[in-house]
């Protein structure tokens, strides 16, 4: 079986991003190949968003924030997901090898944007790890009922 190949796209690409791809790999890695790049990447994941990570038992110490131009025209992705406002207006229009219809968008707000102490930024980061994990599971339980939306 072909695995779908699938980019979160966001601004940074130290958090929401990261967070994403961890988690579809965790929740179907055997029919995704998951991705994630930023429009302007930061130099390292930040430290709460591997952090909360972790305490779902899922490590991405590993990954390093990429630039959307390490994949455009380069990789042929099924889908992009754009998690966050800013990369939706910065994202390039036209994508090489990528449908109109395989791209979403579910803005989150940025964890790293957080204000308080360490434990209100946590909170944060928890919630918003939370909130994509729910996307995923929806979209995934949505996938699973199309079979024509994957590849075989």
């Amino acid at each position: 079986m072909k695995k779908e190949k699938l980019l979160f796209l966001c601004t940074g690409n130290s958090c929401r991003s990261q967070m994403a791809e961890g988690l579809l790999e965790s929740l179907a890695g055997s029919k995704f190949k998951s991705f994630s790049a930023g429009v302007n990447p930061e130099n390292a994941v930040h430290p709460l968003a591997i952090k909360v990570m972790e305490e779902i038992n899922i490590d991405i110490t590993g990954n390093k924030p990429k630039c959307l131009t390490k994949f455009l025209g380069k990789e042929q992705l099924d889908w992009v997901v754009i998690v966050c406002n800013k990369a939706k207006t910065t994202c390039p229009k036209s994508w090489p090898y990528l449908l109109d219809s395989r791209r979403l968008y579910w803005p989150f707000d940025d964890p790293a944007k957080a204000e308080g102490g360490k434990e209100l930024k946590l909170r944060k980061f928890r919630e918003i790890r939370d909130q994509i994990r729910s996307e995923l599971s929806f979209w995934l339980e949505h996938v699973r009922q199309m079979p024509e939306l994957v590849a075989v």
